[in-house]
C-alpha cells in the first residue's frame, strides 16, 4: 500500500471515528452538565470539602472559585517536585530546580504542559502521577467547566447564577474524562505502551554498548494527556517514544484521543440551547479548519520545500519511519489546532511552510477543535463577533440566540480576543530585544525569529509544544513562559464568565424577520471569514517576519 492511500485511509477513518462520536458523546456531556442528580461518590466529596452541590454561584464566585483552585493546585505540584528526593519511586531524581518547578506547576495547572525538561530524567513516578496526571484530569475539566457556564449564560434568563464551580468539575472528572480514560488506557496497554512501576534497565544493544531503558505508569498518563488536551509527555521524545506511542493504531487513536472531546462538544452547545443546527454551524468552522490546516501541512511536507530538506534530500528529517510524513503531518495538525502540544515528530524540522501552518493553528486560538471547553467558548466569543458585524452592516441591534449584544458583551467579547496576541506579542518582543535571551537561539535569521514566536504563541494559547534550537530551561524563560500560561488561561476566563453572567441576566428576545440564521451555511462562511480577518491582521506581521520570509529566503 502506498503512502498516500494509507494516509487517505487513515485521515478518513478518522473523521469517521469522529463523526460516529459526535452524537452520543456530545448528548452525554450536556445530559451530566444539567441533570440535578448527583451521584453518591459525588455527594460525599462535596460534603468533605464544604460545598452545597444544590447551590447556584454568580460568575464572581465561580471566577473565584477557578482561581482559588488553580492557586493551590499550582502550589501543590511545585512542593511536589521540589520534594521528589523524600518521596518514593523517585528514581534517584533529586528536588526540580525552583524556576524550572515553577514553570512545570503553572504549565501542567493551565493545561499547557510546556516541558522544558526531559521527564524520564526528572520526574519520578509519584510526580508522574500524583502531581502531572492529576493535573491533567482537573485542567481539562476546569475548560469544560468555564464553556458549560458561558451556554448557560444563552439558556438562562433574568439570573445572576451561571452554576456551580464544584458539581462542574467534579462531574465532567468522574463522570467523563475518568471512565473515557481506564477504557482507552487498557486498549493502550494492549497494544504495546507500557505501564508499570520499573526504574531503568540497563541493556546491551546491537553495539555492544550500554543504554538504560526506563520504564513507568505510561499507558495511564497517556490517555488523559490526549483525551484532555493536555499534552506533556512521560518521555523527552513525546509521543515519538516507542513506550509512549509503539504502532501506527495507536498513534491514528491518540489524535482521535486529542480531537473527540472537542469536536462532539458542539453538540453539547446545540443540545443545551435547544437547536442542534447551531452546533452543526459552529461544527462545521471548526470541521473546515481542521481539514484546510491537514491539508496544507500535509502539502508542504510531501513537496519537499525549504533550503534543510533540500540539503537533507529527504522530507522524512524530524519524523518517525514508523509513522511517516502523512501520518505525522496529520498529528501535527491536530496537536495545534487544539491545546494538546503532544508531538510524534520534530516541529523543528518541519519545512518553512508546515511549521508556519502549526504557528497560525496555535494563533487561530485553536478553536478548530480547540481544547477540552476552550476551543468551544473561543469559538462562540467569534461567534458573537460575527453576529455583532452582521448586526452592524444592516444597522440594527445584534442579537445570538435571543440574546442582544450591546457594548457591554461587546467589551467582554473585545478583550478576550485582544489577549492572547498581546501576550504573545510583547514576550515575542521582549525576548528578541534582550541579547541574553537571543544568545539562546541555536539558529539565526528567520528561523531562529519563528523558534521565539513559536514558544510564546505556544504558551498564550496553553498549547505546550515547541520548536527545537531554544534554550528555554533558563530562569529568565522559564519565568516569562510560566506568565505567559497564567495570564493566556485565566485572563480570557474572567472575560468568558463576565460575559456568561452578562447574557443571563438579560430577557430573551423573540427572533424576527431581521434577525440573522446563525445555523445556515452563510453564517458558517461569516463565521470563517471573521476568524480569518481577526488572526491575520493580528498576527501577519511577526508570521512575516519569521516562517513567511524563512519560505521565501
Amino acid at each position: 500500500m502506498s503512502s498516500t492511500l494509507a494516509g487517505w485511509l487513515q485521515a478518513l477513518a478518522l473523521v469517521g471515528a469522529l463523526a460516529l462520536c459526535y452524537r452520543p458523546l456530545g448528548d452525554y456531556i450536556a445530559k451530566l452538565l444539567t441533570t440535578a442528580k448527583h451521584l453518591r461518590v459525588e455527594r460525599g466529596l462535596y460534603k468533605v470539602i464544604g460545598v452545597d452541590g444544590d447551590a447556584d454561584q454568580r460568575w464572581p464566585v465561580y471566577l473565584r472559585s477557578v482561581l482559588a483552585f488553580s492557586a493551590v493546585s499550582v502550589l501543590f505540584l511545585y512542593a511536589l517536585q521540589r520534594l521528589q528526593n523524600l518521596l518514593p519511586l523517585s528514581l534517584g531524581n533529586k528536588g526540580v530546580e525552583p524556576h524550572t518547578a515553577f514553570n512545570t506547576a503553572i504549565s501542567f495547572v493551565t493545561n499547557t504542559n510546556w516541558q522544558s525538561y526531559a521527564g524520564e530524567s526528572t520526574m519520578g513516578h509519584v510526580v508522574q502521577m500524583a502531581g502531572l496526571a492529576v493535573q491533567n484530569f482537573v485542567s481539562a475539566a476546569v475548560g469544560i467547566a468555564i464553556v458549560a457556564t458561558l451556554i448557560r449564560g444563552f439558556t438562562r434568563n433574568r439570573t445572576d447564577r451561571v452554576g456551580n464551580f464544584w458539581v462542574d468539575m467534579t462531574r465532567i472528572t468522574l463522570r467523563l474524562l475518568l471512565p473515557l480514560s481506564v477504557v482507552f488506557a487498557l486498549v493502550l496497554v494492549a497494544n504495546g505502551m507500557i505501564q508499570n512501576f520499573h526504574g531503568f534497565h540497563d541493556v546491551t544493544t546491537l553495539t555492544g554498548d550500554t543504554q538504560s531503558i526506563p520504564g513507568g505508569p505510561v499507558a495511564s498518563q497517556e490517555v488523559i494527556k490526549m483525551l484532555g488536551t493536555n499534552g506533556g509527555g512521560f518521555f523527552n521524545a513525546n509521543s515519538a517514544h516507542p513506550f509512549e506511542n509503539p504502532t501506527g493504531f495507536t498513534n491514528w487513536l491518540e489524535i482521535f484521543l486529542l480531537l473527540v472531546i472537542s469536536f462532539s462538544l458542539p453538540r453539547t452547545f446545540g443540545r443545551m440551547v435547544g437547536d442542534h443546527r447551531q452546533g452543526y454551524a459552529i461544527v462545521s468552522v471548526m470541521g473546515l479548519f481542521w481539514v484546510a490546516s491537514a491539508s496544507l501541512l500535509t502539502f508542504f511536507e510531501t513537496h519537499h520545500g525549504g533550503a534543510a530538506l533540500t540539503a537533507a534530500g529527504s522530507a522524512m528529517e524530524g519524523k518517525e519511519v514508523r509513522f511517516g510524513i502523512w501520518a505525522s503531518s496529520l498529528f501535527a495538525s491536530s496537536t495545534t489546532l487544539t491545546s494538546t502540544g503532544a508531538v510524534d515528530a520534530a516541529h523543528d524540522s518541519l519545512t518553512p511552510g508546515g511549521g508556519g501552518v502549526t504557528i497560525f493553528d496555535m494563533m487561530l486560538g485553536e478553536i478548530a477543535p480547540g481544547g477540552t471547553g476552550s476551543g468551544l467558548y473561543g469559538m462562540l466569543i467569534l461567534a458573537i463577533v460575527a453576529v455583532f458585524v452582521a448586526g452592524l452592516m444592516v444597522g440594527r441591534t445584534p442579537e445570538y440566540l435571543g440574546k442582544k449584544l450591546g457594548g457591554r458583551e461587546m467589551k467582554f467579547a473585545s478583550l478576550y480576543i485582544l489577549t492572547t496576541p498581546a501576550i504573545v506579542l510583547i514576550g515575542t518582543g521582549v525576548a528578541m530585544a534582550l541579547p541574553g535571551e537571543r544568545a539562546a537561539m541555536l539558529n539565526s535569521g528567520a528561523h531562529g525569529f519563528s523558534e521565539v514566536l513559536y514558544a510564546f504563541t505556544s504558551a498564550a494559547n496553553n498549547n505546550g509544544s515547541a520548536f527545537g534550537g531554544l534554550t528555554v530551561n533558563t530562569e529568565w524563560y522559564d519565568t516569562a513562559l510560566g506568565l505567559a500560561m497564567v495570564f493566556g488561561r485565566f485572563l480570557p476566563m474572567v472575560f468568558v464568565l463576565a460575559l456568561a453572567g452578562s447574557l443571563a441576566q438579560q430577557q430573551p428576545v423573540p427572533a424576527t424577520q431581521g434577525t440573522l440564521p446563525t445555523h445556515k451555511p452563510l453564517f458558517v462562511g461569516l463565521l470563517s471569514g471573521v476568524v480569518l480577518i481577526v488572526v491575520g491582521l493580528t498576527y501577519f506581521p511577526a508570521l512575516a517576519l519569521g516562517p513567511i520570509a524563512e519560505g521565501l529566503h
